[in-house]
């Protein structure tokens, strides 16, 4: 798997992450240069399975394992079987341990969301493993003298994350878990010649841990690089809305969702979005930050990341679902084309009503929430700013027919151009 367009060039690919703002920190440049200069070098990522789902915090690592093996090396994308039975220590409270059968399932659903990123076949071919194939196999003592004997304990405790956590009490077993992630950095090495970690910056401290580990284990050179924290101009945390997560998986966060997601992105983020997620070449989100900065309100990279990162990871006919959708329901395309689920998806993000029988549409407007009252609904139906389903309604006691429910059972109401929401007719 590799992509021709892609920057060519002993340099080019370490500048490109440069570039793109995607190495915080490394064990050093001028060796990254070097390994990542001389093709085919394997390198590995980690998941650890906290959730039924990866979400958009995930990203960043997976379209940079991506990314690497469009330049020509191997992806090892470790699912931390083990380790997320563990939990890295958080610098608030103790982790709390999920059972290892829930541990398992979440096991096997990352290793498949992961499939969409990445080709196993070929040359540089990804390989999924899991950390408790070697992990589990070894015993108390084992861990203890062949892994344990290589830490210093006053280095372990310089790490700012127990340091935070040494007045509230940490126990042994987060404690412990840099050991487990730096021998899986031994581990790959040993099994497949793995020579490079990268990891979020939060990582920094596991992953140059696991670089001395392989040191002090007489194997090696290997190396190491860290991406930046992706964060929001406004100060709320990357990936979350107010209905929560944005997830991967479709049964968790909706294509529609997700799409919205990065259609909404602050004008002062999408640029950094589209260099740290795009596969786009430099010269073209060159061009497209240029065209933004000179018209911010078509939010032309804020589409273009959407559908770009849409069809990544939920497929273009999807996609092509969520960009129909946010054109039919203010008007510019039609309802009729659109799929139950994407409609449904999209209605309730705008806000979604159940009903049991159908008001008349001054009614609707009002259990929808568009208007406070009657009287305003009336009034807005009046000067003729509302609309069902597309269509302007001008009697001020109108009402709806069972026909007129798409797929049977939803209805789009708008007032105005830009304030929407639906109902669903329950029996």
């Amino acid at each position: 798997m590799t992509d021709s367009n892609l920057p060519q060039g002993r340099d080019s690919l370490t500048e490109d992450l440069l570039w793109r703002g995607l190495i915080q920190d490394s064990t050093g440049l001028d060796e990254l240069r070097e390994l990542l200069g001389g093709g085919n070098a394997t390198f590995y990522v980690g998941f650890d399975p906290t959730a039924p789902s990866l979400h958009v915090g995930h990203l960043m690592q997976v379209a940079t394992a991506r990314r690497l093996q469009l330049a020509g090396h191997r992806p090892l994308l470790l699912v931390g079987g083990a380790t997320g039975q563990i939990g890295d220590p958080k610098e608030s409270a103790e982790r709390t341990l999920n059972p290892p059968e829930v541990v398992e399932g979440w096991v096997r659903r990352i290793h498949d969301q992961l499939a969409p990123f990445v080709s196993y076949t070929g040359e540089n071919a990804a390989r999924l493993v899991n950390n408790l194939d070697w992990t589990g196999e070894m015993s108390v003592v084992e861990f203890l003298r062949d892994v344990g004997k290589h830490f210093p304990v006053n280095k372990m405790l310089a790490r700012e994350v127990v340091k935070a956590r040494l007045e509230t009490g940490i126990s042994f077993t987060e404690f412990s878990y840099q050991l487990l992630q730096a021998n899986d950095f031994f581990e790959l090495h040993r099994r497949y010649g793995c020579q490079l970690q990268y990891g979020g910056s939060d990582q920094w401290g596991n992953i140059t841990a696991g670089v001395d580990y392989v040191r002090r284990r007489g194997a090696g050179p290997v190396q190491a690089f860290v991406t930046p924290l992706v964060t929001k101009a406004d100060g709320t945390k990357f990936g979350k809305t107010e209905g929560g997560a944005i997830w991967l998986d479709p049964q968790m966060t909706s294509p529609y969702a997700f799409y919205q997601f990065w259609v909404n992105a602050d004008d002062r983020d999408v640029t950094r979005y589209l260099r740290y997620f795009s596969f786009r070449s430099r010269e073209e989100l060159e061009e497209l930050e240029k065209a933004t900065a000179e018209r911010p309100q078509a939010r032309l990279a804020q589409r273009a990341l959407a559908e770009e990162l849409t069809t990544l990871v939920h497929g273009e006919r999807e996609m092509a679902q969520a960009v129909a959708a946010s054109q039919a329901l203010f008007g510019r395309g039609s309802l009729d084309e659109l799929a139950p689920e994407t409609l449904r998806a999209a209605l309730t993000e705008a806000g979604l009503v159940h009903l049991t029988d159908l008001p008349d549409v001054a009614g609707l407007l009002k259990e929808s929430g568009l208007v406070p009252s009657m009287k305003e609904a009336r009034r807005v139906i009046a000067e003729g700013g509302a609309y069902v389903n597309n269509n302007r309604i001008s009697e001020v006691d109108a009402t709806v027919a069972p026909e007129d429910l798409l797929h049977g059972r939803y209805l789009v109401l708008r007032r105005g151009k830009r304030s929407f929401a639906g109902v669903e007719l329950r029996k």
